[in-house]
């Protein structure tokens, strides 16, 4: 029998649909070839909004409705942060929480013979370890995503995610070490470290994250490391001057903000103020020339005034992010947000995004700007169209170059002689293929 994967949410996410996947191979499943006609549909949801949700049960009806006669499962963060609402959903045969994905293929077999619903979502428990799930393999990708750390234990006041994923867990090195050296036997050049709250990798083992990227970057065939969604308020000047010293690891940094005003951040109950972030940003600039800091930015939270907003788009200004992510705040039930005093009307949050986002586009047209003359090792990933190929430098500028021969796979050395609309246009160096 076939089976298709839904992903939806984050790269952690992604990392656990690909080991259900292999894990489903393992046991004689195959893929399919389209959901048109697929015998088994996984649905790995993601909760981090209310509106999260409400594409989980639309994904759910739709699959039902489309593929009267397949087996459905529904998995993830979804089901566990809300299991009395998840076992409502009747359009699942399977319903899984986070800690039960190493069962999917025995259920799923349970079910076509029996045809009984399985509902399997077990409460998360503080001395739980580290769930044993690897990739060799990530289908159409130039890069791999490895998964090091899970959980968070921070409960900012507006995130349910603490509650979905649990305390912090993190792989321990020898499991890294494994899967790392896998996936150089697959011919994957870069890896990118994920988790959930990935900055507090290792609390739970005497580790840190510095640890994680040291053992990366040691092994032979990976010529380049990347980070995930980081946490400001581990990253202190002796831990950014120990990354600096890893020559693989590349300079791209996604230091989430929320926001740059210290009043916003503490309703957000956020462990960093304004000036803990510039100075951290410094430390990486620093030790990391022409590095690139990408961020996330909520605006809108309760009670953010219009000048708490004002200083957050002027610290946004300030510290020039190469690219952010920008999101209005919605309530999220379960979480103490949702219940604050404040709460701002849509049409408000609208027009701060707008402002917000227009802003942050003019700091990423100047960080590409800064890109042009410069000669950077590029690894292409995709085709845009006849004879153009799109790839990215250490620090993550999307570059195109034109080409008579495909490039895909290739780390080339390209210099970089325009800025565009979202990336740097380029021309090939000569010598600049490696094998």
């Amino acid at each position: 029998m076939n089976y298709s994967i839904v992903t939806l949410g984050c790269k952690v996410n992604q990392y656990e649909s690909q080991a259900m996947g292999e894990l489903l191979l393992q046991s004689g499943f195959t893929p399919a070839a389209d959901q048109e006609s697929c015998d088994i549909i996984i649905i790995n949801s993601c909760t981090v909004t209310a509106t999260s949700d409400q594409k989980v049960r639309q994904l759910l009806r739709r699959s039902r409705r489309n593929h009267p006669d397949a087996v459905l499962v529904l998995t993830g963060c979804m089901p566990q942060a809300f299991p009395d609402v998840a076992q409502r959903f009747e359009e699942a045969d399977i319903v899984l929480g986070n800690s039960s994905r190493r069962c999917l293929p025995s259920y799923i077999t349970a079910f076509l013979s029996h045809h009984q619903r399985i509902v399997d979502i077990k409460p998360h428990q503080d001395n739980r370890t580290f769930e044993p799930l690897s990739v060799n393999q990530f289908h159409e990708r130039t890069r791999a995503f490895v998964k090091i750390e899970d959980g968070c234990n921070r409960f900012c006041s507006y995130c349910i995610i603490p509650y979905a994923r649990g305390r912090v867990r993190s792989k321990p090195l020898d499991q890294l070490k494994q899967e790392l050296c896998s996936l150089v036997q697959s011919g994957y050049q870069e890896v990118v470290l994920v988790g959930i709250n990935l900055s507090a990798y290792g609390q739970d083992l005497g580790l840190h994250l510095c640890d994680a990227v040291e053992c990366a970057c040691g092994i032979d065939g990976i010529e380049r490391v990347r980070l995930g969604s980081l946490e400001p308020e581990q990253m202190d000047n002796a831990v950014v001057e120990r990354l600096s010293r890893l020559k693989k690891l590349c300079p791209q940094f996604h230091l989430s903000l929320q926001s740059g005003c210290d009043e916003t951040l503490q309703r957000m109950n956020r462990h960093y103020t304004a000036s803990e972030y510039t100075e951290i940003v410094g430390n990486l600039r620093k030790h990391f020339p022409n590095c690139s800091i990408t961020t996330d930015i909520m605006v809108g939270f309760p009670g953010e005034t219009e000048e708490e907003f004002r200083r957050s788009l002027a610290f946004a200004e300030q510290i020039g992010f190469s690219k952010a992510h920008v999101f209005a705040y919605s309530p999220r039930p379960g979480t103490r947000a949702a219940e604050a005093q404040g709460q701002l009307t849509n049409s408000v949050k609208e027009n701060r995004s707008r402002q917000m986002i227009a802003l942050t586009l003019k700091t990423r047209a100047q960080f590409l700007s800064n890109q042009v003359n410069k000669i950077e090792q590029v690894l292409f990933e995709t085709a845009c169209k006849d004879g153009i190929y799109e790839g990215y430098t250490e620090n993550y500028t999307p570059v195109r170059v034109e080409s008579p021969v495909s490039l895909c796979g290739k780390l080339l050395s390209v210099r970089l002689t325009r800025a565009g609309e979202n990336w740097c246009e380029g021309v090939l160096s000569d010598g600049s293929i490696k094998p």
